[in-house]
């Protein structure tokens, strides 16, 4: 675009920018298809991704032949000065039609359009991406390195309940192991503390903008994830704790667990720039086949568990799954006559896991091996749901 009229030291100081990764503007000759020179103020900023590399650069070029001294080329030697000028003015009679002023509306839609097309906010450039911007004393930019580990932090709690919730509420398991409790209620501190800092973290605005107003941060997260979160890290595993709490009121508040599992979302946005890599889909595609496992491994049981005794009766249906495992493993339901009057024995709640999981992942992978299979019609239809998963 440059040529015998552009001055050599704007275009090495163009090429050092450049080279340099700097953000610099000039003014600058240029020349049309036609050939036709045409003065451009030029501006020349780095775009940076969050590994702090360039990965592009944002050029923008305005028109200001009008504002400059009229340009004396081949076809235009031997004319006075005043004809050049009158040139100058005919030919940059686009320019004065772009600094007449447009309507509101006409200026909202093309700042929208361009925001839309570039995934730029209000400003030319993303500056957060540049310098980083200024925020109050309490407020934590969401791209700082505290905050990504913190993210990295409740990323794998939040895999570790979606593995424990279902297996205590389908296994109706009471922490009375004080480790696993301990653990228990220092993640529900953590998450906890996690709604505070979401309290006082930046967040990126619809134009891409960050946003480090607190008010605005705070209605933004009580509209999103504030409940969910709030509902995740209340201590259902230290209310189900006593032994005195009643049954009902003790499955309620297991079920209620169950909320935690809304959390995955969350997790699904932070994972999602990693799909690039085909290392890290692998790993995600088997953690999430063995997370699904996990999860209809603890229905299955439920099924069997519910189905295996009938409360009406007090009698056991000996076409469960439950019951055939027992008398294979050589663990069967025995009655007691003598004290409660009710049903004990049985597999241990470890062998029962693992033969759920066992069943699950062989129906899921269409292999079914028939050992372990479904006999009532709960179970079938179970079962069928399970495979038209597996298909998929």
């Amino acid at each position: 675009m440059y040529g015998e009229l552009t001055d050599k030291k704007t275009i090495e100081k163009v090429r050092q920018t450049f080279d340099n990764y700097e953000s610099n503007c000039f003014e600058i000759l240029l020349y049309k298809k036609n050939r036709t020179p045409v003065w451009f103020y030029m501006q020349i900023a780095p775009i940076r991704n969050e590994h702090e590399k360039v990965v592009l650069f944002l050029c923008t070029f305005k028109d200001i032949t009008l504002f400059k001294q009229p340009i004396e080329d081949d076809s235009t030697k031997g004319w006075t000065k005043f004809a050049r000028l009158t040139r100058a003015l005919t030919n940059s009679r686009s320019v004065l039609q772009q600094l007449t002023p447009m309507n509101k509306a006409e200026v909202v839609h093309k700042h929208s359009r361009l925001a839309e097309v570039l995934q730029l906010g209000s400003d030319i450039l993303p500056q957060y991406k540049q310098e980083a911007p200024k925020t109050p004393p309490h407020i934590i930019l969401h791209y700082c390195a505290f905050k990504t580990t913190w993210d990295w932090v409740i990323l794998i709690l939040t895999f570790y309940t979606a593995i424990m919730v279902p297996y205590n509420v389908s296994f109706k398991t009471k922490q009375n192991n004080i480790a696993w409790l301990v653990l228990d209620s220092v993640v529900d501190v953590i998450f906890l503390v996690d709604i505070v800092l979401n309290f006082h973290t930046t967040f990126v605005g619809p134009g891409g903008e960050v946003i480090s107003d607190p008010k605005l941060i705070r209605m933004n997260y009580l509209k999103t994830w504030f409940v969910i979160d709030l509902l995740s890290c209340l201590p259902y595993d230290i209310i189900n704790a006593f032994e005195n709490v009643d049954e009902g009121i003790s499955s309620l508040f297991s079920s209620l667990k169950v909320v935690r599992l809304l959390r995955l979302g969350r997790v699904a946005r932070k994972l999602d720039h990693y799909l690039e890599y085909g290392a890290a889909v692998l790993v995600l595609l088997v953690c999430v086949f063995g997370l699904v496992a996990h999860w209809l491994a603890c229905i299955w049981y439920s099924i069997g568990d519910y189905e295996v005794i009938d409360e009406l009766t007090n009698t056991i249906k000996t076409d469960s799954w439950l019951y055939q495992l027992a008398l294979s493993i050589g663990t069967p339901y025995r009655y007691n006559t003598t004290g409660s009057g009710q049903w004990e024995g049985g597999p241990s709640k470890d062998s029962l896991y693992i033969s759920s999981l066992y069943f699950t992942m062989t129906s899921l992978t269409t292999i079914g091996f028939g050992n372990i299979a479904p006999t009532t019609d709960g179970e079938k239809i179970f079962s069928v749901a399970m495979m038209m998963v597996g298909c998929k």
